[in-house]
């Protein structure tokens, strides 16, 4: 198959391929995440754990799955049911060998799905992460309705993103990042971290919390009780 340099990460281009070996390999990885993006790699490793923290019999959904970076979280021999979605049919295989490498294949399921048209039913999952993926999504909006109806009322959605907020001085500088992942079409239309939490609130999410770390937003909140 021959290797393209650029595309939509349902072609599998070559970032598709960089990106999980950044987070595998944390010595090189480190670096050029806080030059480039200006933000911690720990910080995806931190989030990833909570996964971790979650009793037997708790449902995740990991949305996109990419090179399956979520899995970092599972431990082994927990009974953790961890369901990775994503578009790109490549991605779920790199997903499905990640977790026969990491030995948590056992609480992996993947699944071939859209994230604007999610085919779980509603209240579904005790947490939903989606780390660096909502910038990539071409309607981040529904995007984050869809995770937040598939949401369990009281359970957590959490994840990380390349936000176009209005940054300024040297931080000006991600914005030729988001220049190049456009014109390279890894990032879709994107939004600014308020688009996002505003959105998230409007899904029914409350205790809704966005965190800006250089370039890279990362968010929480909770699903609202049923009234």
């Amino acid at each position: 198959m021959r290797l393209r340099a650029i595309g939509e990460w349902s072609e599998d281009p070559l970032w598709a391929r960089i990106y999980p070996h950044l987070v595998e390999h944390p010595v090189l990885g480190a670096p050029l995440w806080r030059l480039g993006l200006g933000t911690d790699l720990s910080r995806l490793e931190a989030a990833a754990a909570e996964i971790g923290d979650l009793p037997d019999g708790a449902r995740v959904l990991d949305v996109p799955a990419g090179g399956g970076i979520a899995l970092r979280g599972l431990r082994p021999g927990a009974h953790v049911d961890l369901v990775a979605a994503d578009i790109s049919p490549r991605m779920l295989e790199r997903t499905a060998a990640a977790a026969v490498r990491l030995g948590v294949r056992d609480q992996v399921t993947t699944s071939l799905a859209d994230v604007g048209r999610l085919p779980f039913p509603d209240d579904t999952f005790d947490l939903v992460v989606s780390f660096t993926g909502l910038h990539v999504f071409p309607d981040p909006h529904r995007a984050i309705d869809e995770m937040v109806r598939v949401l369990r009322p009281g359970a957590t959605i959490s994840g990380s993103a390349l936000f176009a907020d209005d940054f300024r001085g040297l931080e000006r500088r991600y914005r030729l990042v988001h220049a190049a992942g456009r014109a390279g079409r890894v990032l879709g239309p994107m939004c600014s971290s308020a688009d996002a939490a505003a959105w998230l609130a409007a899904a029914g999410a409350r205790d809704v919390r966005v965190e800006m770390s250089g370039g890279i937003g990362w968010f929480r909140a909770v699903k609202g009780l049923p009234a």
